[in-house]
């Protein structure tokens, strides 16, 4: 692995707020325009609900919530990231996608050690270029067990 085509990895880069995140680009199913779910009582609140995608019945996590940022209300402008982590597929409510990059091993660090949980809980590395810090976050961590909420 020293040829550097080889190191390199491929993210989808997106902002939730001011701030710019990204997954791996192979989770990635689809990008697809805001449209309104159907709530789910008794869920949590970063679950907005559900929406029908061409049969399968998709959760939608609102990304902003899941993490603590602020959130708003939800318009034409944001966007829905199709996701699949093993067996579950759900969708990410983001404020827009603005990149796909090939990211060379050299440009991904640890996530610096804080003190709150929340960081080891949700992101996997930091992608450092120039100016940039895009944190990459674990779409398996953000989902809740859907059994629980299913009951």
């Amino acid at each position: 692995m020293s040829e550097n085509n080889i190191d390199k990895e491929e993210f989808i880069v997106f902002r939730v707020g001011k701030q710019e995140f990204c997954i791996e680009i192979t989770m990635t199913r689809e990008i697809r325009g805001w449209t309104q779910s159907t709530t789910l009582p008794h869920s949590p609140n970063f679950l907005m609900g559900v929406i029908n995608l061409r049969g399968t019945i998709l959760p939608i996590v609102n990304l902003a919530k899941r993490l603590g940022l602020p959130a708003e209300e939800p318009t034409e402008r944001h966007v829905v990231i199709v996701v699949q982590v093993e067996d579950k597929t759900y969708g990410m409510l983001v404020d827009s996608v603005s990149d796909i990059l090939d990211v060379e091993e050299d440009n991904l660090r640890s996530v610096p050690e804080l003190d709150t949980k929340v960081a080891e809980d949700f992101f996997n590395r930091v992608i450092v270029l120039d100016d940039r810090i895009i944190c990459e976050i674990l779409p398996e961590k953000l989902m809740p067990d859907m059994d629980a909420i299913a009951a």
